[in-house]
């Protein structure tokens, strides 16, 4: 059984913050530059707590997690953040504008949930993991002894009992629009009748993690070294229905290393068509894609890579399942990353000499600073993949997907103790 229970939340003090002054994204696609703009932003934004700074203001000072739980204590003890008098679930929507003007709203919901170990199969992953980075979010969890970050959770309910049983007509508790133009409204739900329906229908469910893997596997091992703590057997997750609007975006390639005869490696698989733009270039992966592994490629010209030959002999060879074949990312990594360019699974594992960029244009921008060899631009995942993977116990490569909006951090904080 899926446990799911309201949070004990901590929230900012409207009366005394701003709320669209004290929002970021998630830790992990805040580059610095951007951590500076939300440093001066203003004296209560979240960043300093999910990425503070040691008193060197330098990123890998030792006492940065230390600094971050001053902070949260004083901000406590100021009454900038303010405990909810009731348990709470927050339903939220997101309301953005996808390129081409399409408006969709995604629904969920943040509350608690109880950590499952992987074996146990009611709570699935879709990707691998590194190390640094859960490391990095246990440090910040023991500091704090608590949740900044919701793990993003995706289960199937096609009668949308949750979502009908909401009062949009209420007043939101919050309405703010991100940097982005995402516009967040969150309503609280404190009644318990309809705690209990949320309870209820999530408890035969399976879910499946779409973001925040490196996350839960922390929230895991702080669940493992506090087994007195009850609060640390629950970790603080957003649901969401995949019968509702669910944009994925991938994560692509960066080939940091000088590749002799990139173009003729790439030939042996891919049959490589030069187009004139980048417009194009992302206009024709998506309809290569729905018929063969395509992807495409940028090194200062722009190609479209169409697989050409059966590559079934290299992945028998890297010992990949069947299940996991028809991926591009699969066919990348091992028929040209591994095998053609001699990457080993430790180099790509931590990222040295390879890239893995969210932001599309950060990785045609590599390009034309000089910083990159070659960018590999990937086609949208699709969520039916997704599952058919979770469920058959295997996973995709790390950092392989992207699901967008966000969720910020600054909405609701969880205490773990």
């Amino acid at each position: 059984m899926v446990d799911v229970k309201p949070l004990n939340a901590i929230v900012y003090n409207q009366e005394k913050v701003n709320m669209t002054d004290v929002i970021a994204p998630p830790y992990d696609v805040i580059l610095d530059d951007y951590r500076e703009e939300l440093y001066k932003r203003s004296d209560y934004n979240i960043v300093k707590l999910i990425l503070a700074k040691g008193s060197t203001d330098t990123n890998d000072s030792d006492n940065r997690y230390e600094n971050a739980r001053k902070t949260f204590a004083q901000w406590l003890e100021e009454k900038v953040l303010i405990k909810l008098d009731n348990p709470t679930i927050l339903y939220l929507l997101q309301k953005y504008k996808t390129a081409n003007g399409k408006e969709i709203t995604r629904k969920g919901f943040i509350a608690r949930c109880k950590i499952e170990d992987f074996s146990s199969k009611k709570i699935l992953p879709h990707e691998y993991t590194m190390g640094g980075p859960k490391q990095d979010r246990l440090n910040l969890t023991t500091a704090c002894k608590a949740n900044f970050s919701q793990i993003f959770m995706v289960y199937s309910d096609k009668q949308k009992q949750i979502e009908n049983a909401v009062d949009y007509a209420q007043k939101p508790f919050i309405d703010v629009t991100d940097d982005l133009g995402v516009q967040n409204i969150v309503y609280k739900i404190d009644d318990e009748k309809t705690l209990n329906l949320i309870s209820e229908v999530l408890k035969d469910k399976t879910l499946l993690i779409a973001d925040g893997h490196h996350r839960y596997e922390t929230a895991m091992n702080y669940r493992n070294l506090h087994p007195e703590n009850e609060q640390a057997k629950y970790v603080m997750s957003y649901f969401t229905n995949m019968e509702d609007d669910l944009l994925i975006f991938p994560t692509h390639r960066i080939i940091l290393r000088k590749i002799e005869g990139l173009l003729d490696k790439i030939k042996k698989y891919f049959d490589v068509k030069e187009l004139s733009s980048k417009e194009e270039l992302l206009k024709e992966i998506e309809i290569a894609n729905t018929k063969q592994i395509s992807m495409g490629l940028y090194t200062g010209k722009y190609y479209l890579l169409t697989l050409r030959e059966n590559v079934d002999g290299i992945l028998e060879e890297y010992k990949v399942p069947k299940v996991l074949r028809k991926l591009d990312l699969i066919v990348l990594h091992k028929a040209l990353i591994s095998k053609e360019f001699g990457y080993t699974d430790e180099e790509q594992m931590a990222q040295d000499g390879i890239l893995y960029i969210k932001q599309e244009q950060e990785a045609f921008d590599m390009i034309d600073k000089g910083q990159a060899e070659a960018s590999f631009i990937m086609a949208y995942p699709k969520i039916k993949d997704i599952q058919e993977i979770s469920q058959a116990g295997e996973r995709m490569p790390q950092k392989s997907t992207y699901f967008y909006p966000k969720l910020l951090s600054g909405i609701v904080i969880n205490p773990l103790y």
